[in-house]
């Protein structure tokens, strides 16, 4: 898991969602923060990114998602905890966002796990920001 996988993700699904429930989005942009050791494996714990979105609707609110992501599917779904506000009023709390069953559409969803006896090691964290508008504007 990578913090820009995470936040392309959470951004196109957090949008379709938020479409779907009649919300005209007019842009979000999503930041994420992922610590962590990689994949789950019975010897591994997984990682974590902390997601948060900002963005406008079409006629001027203001959109957040917030939450923390524990997987991501690169550009077909996000597992974890996420909240979506359009000011003030709650428009999704969900665990998962898209189809994780889907194919990956965005690239690799490569997952890598730490190397062996690094447990003392501080996580290297990255936040990559990606902004999204619509076309044609």
């Amino acid at each position: 898991m990578n913090s820009a996988s995470v936040a392309y993700t959470t951004d196109q699904m957090a949008t379709k969602v938020l479409e779907r429930a009649g919300v005209k989005v007019n842009w979000l942009s999503c930041t994420a923060t992922v610590s962590g050791g990689g994949t789950a494996t019975p010897t591994a714990s997984p990682s974590r990114a902390t997601v948060d979105c900002q963005g406008r609707t079409s006629d001027g609110k203001d959109i957040t998602v917030k939450g923390t992501v524990t997987y991501v599917r690169d550009g077909s779904c996000v597992r974890g905890h996420l909240t979506g506000k359009v000011g003030a009023k709650t428009m999704f709390t969900a665990s998962v966002l898209g189809d994780c069953n889907a194919a990956p559409s965005g690239g690799s969803s490569r997952r890598t796990t730490p190397p062996a006896g690094g447990g003392g090691q501080p996580a290297v964290t990255v936040t990559v920001t990606v902004t999204e508008y619509p076309q044609g504007k």
